[in-house]
């Protein structure tokens, strides 16, 4: 087996930056090299976070103190708008995975739109490959720059997308009704993310179709489809760490969407089908690079619901970076991310 390939983590004082650093740290051809955090530069990670304390890795430092010479790979976990000047400024042999929303648009007056500001990478969102492992493996394989979905995004998509490529289900009959872990949000201080402001309730938010995922959707559904399709979408925020779950309601015969998604995802390595009628749970896919999805048939005649749940920090974040790094370095999709969920 050849050298283990250097890595390096940009942003990874955050969430899916130390989520990175937990899921690398067993994987067996991945050495990271450098890890960056501009306000924390200086520091141990062990020092910003105490669970990683045993691990024996590089201090943090600047992004313009780190020597990309060396480096096989970047993951960039840094904020929306912050990463595409990062990137663009990165040596362009470099291969990328990009955690952020700034590539993820394909059309750059939709990122005007959804994210309230041009775009100052056009070069760079130009080339960038979607990274929804499953359906856009093959691209990513012989991308540089490979843009990873939003977490909620992914969620939706894996229980929509094998429905609307076979045609089983209406197309303007779509809702999809998500709830999500406080930790998508970001671990930057917000007054609507403390204890007091967050426990002990459910708080609906971007409602009226204004969440930023609703481009993804939008762009992906609508490719797939041949025309526009648009979906409604509420996510709600839950007093849980980690976690999404998304009841997607839907018109058509259940028991032709279970058969749809069980032959779509028969072969996928991160993708389980329940039994019919079995709904997930978020507790079930914890810390975990797995999707659970279940299909269970209304008691309205011709509809159905598709849930599907898995961990925003890892399959619907870090987790899906990481197996599409593996990709990028044409290691084994699946290695260093077939660890159990954590239960209880």
């Amino acid at each position: 087996m050849s050298a283990p390939k250097n890595i390096a983590i940009l942003g990874a004082s955050g969430y899916t930056g130390a989520e990175l650093v937990r899921l690398i740290a067993t994987h067996p051809m991945m050495r990271i090299v450098a890890l960056t955090a501009e306000r924390k530069a200086g520091l141990e990670m062990g020092a910003v976070f105490p669970h990683l304390r045993h691990l024996d890795l590089p201090s943090l430092v600047k992004i313009d103190e780190v020597d990309f010479a060396g480096v096989d790979l970047c993951f960039c976990a840094l904020p929306h708008a912050t990463s595409q000047k990062v990137i663009s400024a990165l040596p362009k042999t470099l291969k990328v995975v990009d955690l952020s929303a700034d590539f993820r648009l394909r059309d750059p007056e939709e990122y005007a739109k959804w994210y309230g500001g041009q775009h100052d990478a056009l070069e760079c969102q130009a080339e960038a490959v979607y990274g929804l492992t499953e359906f856009y493996r093959d691209d990513i394989k012989d991308a540089r720059l490979v843009a990873g979905t939003g977490c909620n995004a992914a969620t939706g998509q894996y229980a929509l997308r094998p429905l609307i490529a076979a045609d089983v289900i209406d197309l303007d009959e779509i809702i999809i009704d998500l709830k999500t872990g406080v930790s998508g949000a970001g671990r930057a201080l917000k007054e609507n993310l403390l204890h007091a402001e967050l426990s002990e309730g459910a708080h609906p938010y971007a409602i009226g179709g204004t969440h930023r995922h609703l481009a993804e959707f939008d762009q992906e559904f609508s490719a797939i489809a041949g025309r526009p399709v648009k979906v409604q979408f509420t996510p709600t925020l839950l007093p849980a760490n980690r976690g999404i779950i998304a009841n997607v309601y839907v018109k058509g015969d259940a028991q032709v969407i279970y058969d749809t998604l069980a032959a779509a995802y028969a072969d996928e390595p991160f993708i389980e089908m329940l039994p019919f009628g079995e709904a997930p749970s978020t507790r079930h896919v914890r810390g975990s690079n797995y999707c659970h999805i279940g299909v269970t048939a209304d008691r309205i005649s011709g509809r159905a619901m598709v849930i599907a749940a898995l961990d925003n920090l890892t399959k619907g974040s870090s987790g899906q970076a990481l197996q599409n790094a593996n990709l990028m370095l044409g290691l084994p999709e699946a290695m260093g991310l077939e660890l159990a969920p954590v239960f209880p």
